[in-house]
């Protein structure tokens, strides 16, 4: 608290006039905020590669939740008495983001202060404690004693789950039972084997650059750590939730449900939408794609010589072995190529092309089974970036589906984005490492749909596997509005995937608890897509001919990730400077690789 009053102080307006210049002062409390949110928020902090906090885990108590919001207050504050109008270019936006990430947080925390599902069979700590433990360093001493350090700190960890639990069963802010149904078994198998699992494999490759006694003192700490605080911390919260917190869950899965449910969810849309559109008007869009999209894929159906209608080629798609890759290792393979492939035709479609690598690796075991086909893991200091695919779950990655699915999570989908943003060396952290789900996630599904350009798609099945991944994201905004404004079933929302995508029934189950416990979330990406492409033709009928692909994903990516209504704004400046600029040079062609294997 001495800290923010102190920040306060500084930023106020001074009788002798400020010492500092209005943008270093903007960017002073830019980097306060920033170093605030590490401290606080360790978890994150070692995601982004920050390692100073990797002996600590998040307070998450009541208290802590409400000095956060106070922190927000504070700062905004503190941001407001900052002069604007003397602020210009990459400091005025960065002024403008500022606030509107201020505002939102505090919008939110006014519906309803605290988490309303700290955990949930979809990322709970049983998913994301060994996420967190596979980020982490491990090459030095230090490593290990801040790893045993934050095993022992699992224990406050918990207990501050559990009191956000206990208040939101006295306010009636509980997760829906179907959510939480499956959790004490996933504690307790996480539990069961904490030592010879993920969260223990550190202490079975301690390096042997560490002196053998004190490689001894580490896995004999390790080992005590994971038995006498991880175990026990798990234990309590499986018996709490099996206990108490399952019997009070509620049976509706709608967040209009909830105690100022309407507004939380109308929050929500507004969050992951960047727009005032209502769940009606999402609906009536998600409804008009689908149709859109299917009759698209009926052309495709006949390309590949199949004989049927929708609904066969679709149970021959999700069904038929030789669409489908028998190991691991060779589904792991055709990812790399595939990544491979669209990196060497990345110049046909940006100029600045990020240097962070990207690599593929397996998907860990642990929640794998109520995790997607693959997901993207963005860079640090000390690891690459990463497409991590599920291997477990081999009956849910057809080959049709991959190239869609690489374009989208890799390049130049969310790696193209967000390693761009992060070598964004003059604009501020939070800036760099910022994300706006209907930004980032409708760049990558836009990105989808650049196949063609560097080729792929060169075959019909793949084809269809892009179509069904655009036809995925068009079902998301009925479905997700289904849910929790329209009064559908969790069987309904199912029903809905199964008859009118490819994807196969067991993903759709997981697709549907995953827009149950993020309600929302999932709007982000057919809605941002649309976006994007509508400033894409607003570019090319202002531009004409002098229109260059290559220049206007630059300009959508070159200042990391922003709202829509910014994007919109710059995208529009940018237009506008095209001008004063030579006509562009051809760009590159995709080469003869077809991609045909």
């Amino acid at each position: 608290m001495r800290r923010l009053i102190a920040l306060l102080v500084l930023f106020a307006p001074l009788a002798a006039g400020a010492v500092d210049t209005t943008d270093e002062q903007a960017r002073a409390l830019f980097e306060s905020d920033w170093q605030w949110r590490m401290q606080r928020q360790p978890e994150y902090a070692t995601a982004v590669g920050d390692h100073r906090y990797d002996a600590t885990l998040s307070d998450t108590s009541l208290a802590a939740s409400r000095d956060a919001a106070a922190h927000d207050r504070q700062m905004l504050e503190s941001i407001r008495q900052i002069d604007r109008g003397q602020l210009d270019g990459q400091d005025l936006v960065s002024y403008d983001l500022f606030v509107h990430d201020k505002e939102r947080r505090l919008a939110g925390t006014a519906i309803y202060p605290y988490d309303p599902q700290p955990v949930t069979a979809q990322d709970g700590i049983q998913v994301g404690l060994p996420q967190l433990v596979a980020q982490m360093p491990f090459a030095s001493e230090t490593d290990y004693r801040n790893y045993i350090a934050r095993l022992n700190a699992l224990p406050r960890h918990v207990d501050g789950l559990i009191e956000q639990m206990r208040e939101g069963m006295r306010t009636g802010w509980t997760a829906p039972k179907v959510l939480m149904a499956p959790v004490p078994a996933m504690l307790r198998d996480l539990r069961e084997h904490l030592l010879d699992g993920s969260v223990g494999a550190p202490l079975r490759r301690i390096p042997g650059t560490i002196p053998r006694e004190v490689r001894d003192e580490l896995l004999a700490a390790g080992r005590s750590a994971l038995e006498k605080s991880a175990a026990p911390a798990l234990q309590k919260l499986e018996d709490f939730i099996r206990t108490d917190y399952l019997p009070a869950a509620r049976d509706s899965i709608a967040a209009s449900a909830l105690p100022g449910g309407a507004a939380w969810y109308g929050f929500l849309v507004a969050r992951a939408t960047d727009s005032t559109m209502s769940a009606a008007d999402i609906n009536a869009l998600g409804r008009k794609e689908v149709a859109r999209i299917r009759e698209a894929m009926q052309a495709t159906i006949k390309r590949t010589g199949f004989r049927g209608d929708f609904a066969q080629f679709v149970a021959f798609a999700r069904s038929d072995p030789r669409l489908f890759y028998k190991d691991p290792e060779t589904l792991l393979a055709r990812y790399r190529r595939t990544i491979e492939r669209a990196s060497a035709q990345l110049p046909a479609l940006a100029t600045t092309l990020p240097q962070e690598e990207i690599v593929v690796k397996p998907m860990q075991e642990t929640g794998a089974q109520r995790q997607g086909a693959a997901y993207y893991e963005a860079a640090t200091a000390d690891t690459p970036a990463a497409l991590v695919v599920n291997t477990w779950r081999l009956s849910a990655q057809p080959i049709w589906m991959i190239e869609s699915l690489t374009l989208h999570e890799a390049l130049p989908g969310h790696h193209l984005q967000v390693a761009r943003a992060h070598e964004l060396a003059g604009l501020p952290s939070f800036r760099r490492f910022a994300w706006y789900p209907a930004f980032g996630e409708g760049w990558a599904t836009y990105a989808e749909t650049l196949g063609p350009q560097i080729g792929f798609y060169k075959d019909a099945f793949s084809t269809f596997g892009h179509q069904n991944e655009q036809l995925l994201r068009a079902a998301r905004l009925v479905v997700d509005t289904g849910i929790h404004a329209l009064g559908w079933s969790r069987q309904q929302a199912i029903d809905y995937l199964n008859a009118n995508t490819a994807n196969p029934p067991p993903d759709n189950e997981i697709e549907v608890d995953r827009y149950i416990a993020h309600p929302g979330q999932a709007l982000g990406y057919k809605i941002g897509q649309l976006r994007i492409q509508a400033l894409r033709e607003k570019a090319q009928a202002a531009l004409g001919p002098r229109f260059d692909e290559r220049r206007f994903h630059d300009a959508v990516l070159g200042d990391g990730a922003l709202p829509l209504p910014l994007l919109e704004e710059q995208v529009g400046r940018w237009i506008a400077a095209q001008d004063a600029l030579p006509p562009a040079q051809p760009p590159p062609g995709p080469g003869n690789d077809t991609g045909q294997e």
